[in-house]
């Protein structure tokens, strides 16, 4: 972009030492917002920024997109060297795992890779987390392990609300019952209870018991009495905050002298930072990773906005106390090696610019008010929150009629095709403007009996079309009819877009699966796309090994920033 600015490298002749300058009117303006350290030079649309590791981050996270003219170009390489260069890795330490036989009580038959995992729950005496990429059938190596390892009934299942069912008729499908006296019986399943009502009362004997995240705190009383034996949380990211009333209950329930075995199930155990581990680890193996705050004071840094980061050079050693002592992780593409690769594509379409500018200005004008008047930082924060939101959908609307015809010429090849979005107006549109296809949905609302219907017609091929929420159809459906899946809105955790690309590449797909995300042209899509994309990032650094860049914890600020410049500059 021409005119944006320049960036030097000068001796501050107030503060004596070595600094950043920057000028020009709409360079400075975007960065005294993300820096606030920054202060003003000598001369008019002049910024002086301190030299410090995280001030080169921000101002290289502004030249992504509005390149600076570098008047100090050896001393920014030598800066952007020494801030970027991946730390060497340890190497990982892991379990010498065999595969172990299943109990007479399981029905079904494991894979080589899921024998192992059955060791690891049986090595790690059931207090485990089981972290395998999703696919990879950690349901079904839980369940195997309740059917092998000794006294393990009653089982607590603890999952989200829409994975209630697909657990019950798991059980049914794997699981042999067992009589009082010790008989198998083949053609019988082990009873199970799924409690949906949050009103006190004595529960049946029974075998299983099935509840949700949200209810759990309700029921919590009536669950301690039941002498339940094995905890099983699903999607155990749910209990990432230790400040929630479904931590404090699940805490609670994992202590009763009873439990023997505390299993957590997810693929994506970690959503937004590394510090989210702790709570889970504490649940399953309690003291292992010390108090929160020596956790912290030996993991960790805490940013400007109070939360608590993992250090770069203590990521691999993390992942090494995790493998080492409570989590399994293996990806698809270390044991499944007939299973095909994604293939993503990030596809820039057009936009109706006239209607998003003009949405932009209102957001704005709001957002400032918002600000104004905000008495807390929780009230700024907020406004910065509904902003950022707000911004997502005008985009979501103004790329739409575009987003249709996408999805009208991927459906000539007649393949079966699953398309995500975020909002309920969105998902509304899609479905009126796509009706010719007569496609299927998912979306939060709907009856466990019509979304279940709506995935067997999809699965069966009777639609080659569904149209489904982000966070409604991202865990518990399998969707491996398809192999193209498009993402006509983006959401911001990387975790929820694996999560719904993984309802097709999973056990069962034999097709590549291709993914599309549609990048509105003029909106700020991309930069959302980026936070997806971007591999150098503190989960994958702590689960899969993988090196890191640079941290992307202030793109939401960045967004702002950048809603005001592109007003400014119309």
């Amino acid at each position: 972009m021409e005119n944006f600015g320049t960036l030097e490298y000068v001796l501050d002749k107030y503060s004596k030492v070595w600094s950043w300058k920057i000028t020009g009117q709409r360079a400075v303006s975007m960065i005294s917002r993300l820096v606030p350290e920054a202060w003003y030079g000598e001369n008019i649309d002049e910024v002086i920024i301190p030299d410090s590791t995280e001030s080169v981050k921000q101002i290289k996270l502004i030249m992504d997109r509005y390149p600076l003219e570098i008047l100090s170009k050896s001393a920014w390489q030598r800066k952007i060297v020494k801030t970027y260069t991946p730390k060497p890795a340890l190497p990982p330490i892991k379990y010498h795992l065999n595969r172990a036989k299943s109990g007479e009580q399981f029905r079904g038959k494991l894979m080589n890779f899921q024998k192992e995992g059955l060791d690891f729950l049986l090595k790690s005496s059931g207090n485990a987390l089981l972290a395998d990429e999703m696919g990879l059938g950690k349901t079904v190596q839980t369940l195997s392990y309740v059917a092998t390892e000794k006294q393990t009934f009653p089982v607590l299942v603890v999952a989200p609300l829409v994975t209630l069912n697909n657990w019950e008729r798991e059980i049914s499908k794997f699981m042999k019952k067992k009589s009082r006296n010790g008989r198998i019986i083949e053609s019988e399943s082990p009873s199970s209870t799924i409690i949906r009502t949050g009103k006190s009362q004595e529960l049946p004997v029974t075998d299983f018991y099935i509840i949700n995240y949200e209810l759990l705190y309700k029921r919590l009383s009536d669950l301690s009495k039941l002498n339940i034996r094995t905890i099983v949380c699903d999607e155990v990211h749910n209990l990432r905050s230790k400040t929630t009333q479904k931590y404090k209950a699940v805490k609670k329930l994992a202590a009763l002298p009873s439990i023997s075995y505390r299993i957590g199930l997810s693929g994506t155990p970690i959503y937004n930072r590394g510090s989210e581990i702790w709570p889970i680890v504490d649940i399953l193996r309690p003291g292992l990773l010390g108090s929160f705050k020596e956790f912290c004071e030996y993991f960790c840094y805490v940013n400007e906005k109070g939360k608590a980061i993992v250090l770069e050079n203590k990521r691999a050693s993390l992942r090494n106390e995790l493998q080492k002592h409570v989590m399994l992780r293996r990806k698809k593409s270390d044991v499944l090696k007939e299973l095909k690769d994604k293939v993503r594509y990030k596809e820039v379409i057009d936009a109706d610019t006239d209607y998003y500018f003009d949405e932009l200005g209102k957001i704005w004008t709001k957002l400032e008010a918002e600000q104004k008047d905000a008495e807390t930082a929780f009230d700024k924060s907020a406004s910065y929150q509904r902003a950022i939101q707000s911004e997502r959908q005008i985009a979501g609307v103004a790329k739409l009629p575009h987003v249709i015809n996408f999805v009208k010429n991927i459906m000539e090849i007649e393949e079966s095709v699953v398309v995500f979005c975020h909002h309920k107006v969105i998902h509304k549109l899609l479905h009126e403007s796509l009706e010719e296809f007569s496609p299927v949905s998912i979306i939060g609302g709907q009856t466990d009996k019509h979304r279940q219907e709506q995935i067997d017609k999809f699965q069966r091929g009777e639609s080659k079309l569904m149209i489904a929420g982000l966070r409604a159809g991202n865990v518990g459906i399998n969707l491996t009819r398809a192999k193209y899946v498009i993402f006509a809105e983006l959401d911001w955790s990387p975790a929820i877009h694996r999560q719904a690309e993984d309802r097709l590449h999973r056990i069962g797909q034999k097709n590549t699966v291709f993914a599309y995300y549609l990048i509105g042209n003029g909106t700020l899509d991309d930069h959302v796309a980026n936070i997806l994309v971007d591999k150098s990032y503190e989960i994958d650094s702590i689960m899969d090994e993988t090196a890191d860049t640079y941290e992307n914890k202030d793109k939401a600020e960045l967004i702002l920033a950048q809603i005001h410049d592109k007003i400014r500059s119309k």
